[in-house]
């Protein structure tokens, strides 16, 4: 089964967008192999995929189900880094590290990884990402990159993962507070200004 599944896998875009209904394309994979679902859930593989899918599994091909969206040319994300507030939640949204940048600082979109599956537009807080068109192609190799990212991504998260849980962060964790915490609300409040302030800009 696992070999049907890593062709099944090998015919998807890898933009682990999600629109599917899966955690991403290998999940998707898995439930094509194991006939939980069918081959036209794809909006960015498009008719393509779904007839390269059609013939691997020997299946009829089908339209794309609007349910998970529209086919449209490749397009990559582009953060208006003028209204960027360094929220890094589009970093933390990014399935295969495609945009650079680091807390209260300006974000930018590494354009040649980014995959284009708009996973960063929504958590923005001030809509300064949009979906542009590009000249170039997603093709074949492109795909196997930003599989390899993904892969990468994912093994780090979860060695992270792993480390929050061992003896030594208990251990941090068990430790007492030296001092007082600081004011939740002081936070929230610097977050709430900086909004204020990029909406500003943005008017």
């Amino acid at each position: 089964m696992s070999s049907l599944v890593d062709a099944i896998d090998a015919l998807l875009p890898q933009t682990q967008c999600t629109q599917c209904g899966f955690e991403g394309c290998r999940p998707y994979a898995q439930a094509i192999a194991d006939g939980r679902t069918d081959i036209n859930r794809c909006p960015p593989g498009g008719p393509q995929t779904i007839s390269a899918l059609a013939k691997l599994l020997n299946r009829p091909e089908l339209p794309l189900d609007p349910e998970c969206g529209t086919y449209r040319p490749f397009r990559v994300a582009l953060i208006d880094e003028e209204h960027c507030i360094g929220c890094t939640l589009c970093i933390q949204a990014c399935p295969v590290d495609a945009i650079l940048g680091a807390n209260q600082l300006m974000h930018t979109i590494i354009e040649d990884e980014c995959t284009g599956c708009e996973l960063c537009v929504a958590p923005c807080p001030v809509d300064c990402i949009t979906m542009v068109p590009t000249k170039r192609e997603w093709t074949t190799e492109a795909a196997n990159a930003a599989r390899s990212r993904f892969q990468s991504r994912t093994a780090r998260l979860q060695q992270r993962h792993t480390e929050a849980k061992g003896p030594a962060a208990r251990t941090l964790a068990n430790k007492p507070t030296l001092a007082e915490p600081a004011d939740p609300h002081d936070k929230q409040d610097r977050i709430a200004q900086a909004l204020a302030r990029a909406r500003a800009r943005r008017t």
